[in-house]
């Protein structure tokens, strides 16, 4: 799929939309007028809760900024070095909508890449409703900067932004989530372009004591359960009653879920509970899982704060909901996935940052690193590193 966007554009684009998205539209982008006509259908409210949800992220994404700061130092006389923060040019935002209308999806993309100055913003979503893409995330695209919208999704879409076509011109960056076809799609372009991370499907541990309410926690599990067929939720705790209670309470709950439901799918091939001897070993277990979203359930979950160090993002208390993330709270909810939280966070500001570096070398700096590099260079016998120092002695 990928080779055949790079070789035949818009052509295999639409194919491929005409085969996996059902989509016939004549025109890839969104057009001002159809943007009009369909964020015309939304109520005041359901703009009012989205400007919210906008507004919040934005707020972090913002404040995150505000601590990347540049950098320029003198290192011994007539050496300055820095660094600059300067912000990718060209994003592409993959907003997924092949089950649900996520509406925190697009904003969680396009929010913080506004916050850190990209100039061009392209998103793509698949056009699965009524022929083109939900009022509502429509809506989230538009009020969170994204500069071209695309009614195109799946792996061809990746293509598209990867290698540009005739309608969409290729980015530097893609970010966002996306199924395992988009999530492969994203790891065989990386290289031609930046990636966030491969992130997908959707994970959950419950870090859980003798205090943790089974009603809560079980609740908390099938929130993500239902994302995906191949979501993970995971209960460690440290009693055997939290345990078996949770598990009797996650049947007990699955079975007013709808029938088509994804969390009863996922929970029996994909669920597990795990006991542990100890709150040192369930924290140990905890990091070895390195999972998307940590969700401690504890009597004191600050205590155990330092010793996690392997998530994607952690909620502290069982009032914390993951859901509040994934809704409105503010921190991304685009996370790392498959044990990637052991060397990476989520998307973030700084994932559309280039940290640059720059130099000045003068006076007795430069005499000082040239007779350096000099006898360096002639040591590794590269003659014309040796030239380019001796020169400055």
């Amino acid at each position: 799929m990928i080779a055949d966007v790079r070789s035949e554009g818009d052509v295999a684009v639409r194919r491929y939309e005409e085969r996996f998205g059902h989509s016939t539209r004549k025109s890839l982008r969104v057009t001002e007028e159809e943007i009009a006509e369909r964020i015309d259908t939304l109520s005041p409210s359901v703009k009012a809760l989205i400007d919210r949800a906008v507004d919040r992220i934005a707020d972090f994404a913002e404040a995150q900024r505000q601590c990347l700061l540049p950098l320029e130092r003198r290192f011994g006389d007539g050496i300055v070095m820095g660094h600059r923060v300067v912000p990718v040019e060209a994003v592409g935002a993959y907003i997924p909508g092949g089950r649900f209308p996520l509406l925190s999806s697009g904003p969680m993309v396009v929010v913080p890449a506004k916050a850190a100055g990209a100039s061009r913003i392209v998103a793509c979503s698949p056009a699965n409703y009524e022929g083109g893409i939900h009022p509502a995330v429509l809506y989230g695209l538009v009020r969170s900067g994204a500069t071209e919208i695309y009614a195109v999704g799946g792996a061809q879409a990746i293509a598209a932004m990867a290698h540009g076509t005739e309608s969409i011109g290729a980015v530097d960056l893609i970010a966002g989530p996306g199924n395992r076809y988009v999530a492969e799609a994203k790891r065989q372009v990386f290289g031609q372009v930046g990636i966030d991370l491969i992130a997908g499907p959707s994970e959950i541990l419950v870090l859980a004591d003798d205090t943790g309410n089974p009603t809560l926690i079980a609740a908390d599990l099938l929130a993500q359960a239902e994302h995906d067929p191949y979501a993970r939720a995971i209960l460690v705790t440290t009693s055997r009653r939290v345990a078996t209670e949770t598990i009797a309470e996650v049947e007990r709950t699955l079975q007013s879920f709808a029938d088509n439901s994804l969390a009863r799918q996922s929970w029996p091939k994909m669920g597990e509970v795990a006991y542990a001897d100890s709150l040192d070993e369930a924290v140990a277990v905890t990091n070895d899982y390195a999972i998307e979203h940590l969700h401690v359930h504890l009597e004191e979950p600050r205590a155990v704060m330092d010793e996690l160090a392997n998530y994607g993002s952690l909620f502290l208390g069982e009032d914390s909901s993951v859901v509040f993330s994934d809704k409105v709270s503010g921190t991304n909810h685009t996370l790392p996935t498959l044990r990637a939280a052991r060397y990476t966070g989520g998307l973030w500001v700084g994932s559309f940052l280039k940290v640059i570096t720059h130099q000045e070398i003068s006076g007795a700096g430069r005499a000082y690193l040239a007779a350096h590099a000099t006898e360096q260079s002639a040591i590794e016998g590269l003659e014309g590193h040796r030239l380019s120092a001796a020169l400055r002695r």
